[in-house]
């Protein structure tokens, strides 16, 4: 058994969210898609404050959420390099869990190491990283009923006929 429970999550970082999801659309089948634009998650990286904007695309294949994640800004975050270029392509895995804190503590106590702890009105993230493990993030993600959106997603993909391939969310709007 993992010591996580199961991975939810595989993230992907790419330049152009719509172009990639075209992409994953036309290319692999994979949708429905949910998309949130004018995402903002306030929070530390590396011990320093940032706030970071990005879209974000979600979809499901067998039980695991697809993130495309398209950063909007140049702040310091686990989606920029050392030197503040963009990175681009697989970024992390993550997994849901009911209790950020203890999810964090424990893998810190088991070594390692946290860089980047993030909020906004509807989730709560971490990214950590494993020493010896380049470029590997780890992502825990808490947030009102994140299961029952999975799950919603997940019987979704399972159902897609091709029809309505995207939904939008603008939180600029709200």
């Amino acid at each position: 058994m993992a010591k996580f429970g199961a991975i939810d999550q595989i993230g992907i970082l790419v330049e152009n969210l719509d172009a990639s999801i075209d992409s994953w659309i036309s290319h692999s089948g994979v949708g429905p898609w949910t998309v949130f634009r004018n995402v903002a998650l306030d929070g530390e990286y590396c011990g320093q404050p940032t706030r970071v904007t990005m879209h974000v695309g979600l979809s499901y294949q067998d039980g695991v959420q697809i993130e495309l994640i398209e950063a909007t800004n140049d702040a310091p975050s686990p989606y920029r390099s050392d030197d503040g270029e963009r990175l681009l392509g697989l970024h992390h895995v993550a997994r849901i869990v009911d209790d950020l804190d203890a999810a964090v503590e424990t893998a810190v106590e088991g070594g390692m190491e946290l860089l980047f702890t993030a909020h906004n009105p509807a989730t709560r993230v971490a990214y950590l990283r494993a020493p010896g493990q380049p470029g590997q993030l780890f992502e825990f993600i808490c947030g009102a009923d994140m299961r029952g959106m999975c799950d919603a997603g997940i019987a979704a993909a399972r159902n897609w006929d091709g029809a309505d391939p995207v939904t939008v969310i603008d939180f600029a709007a709200v």
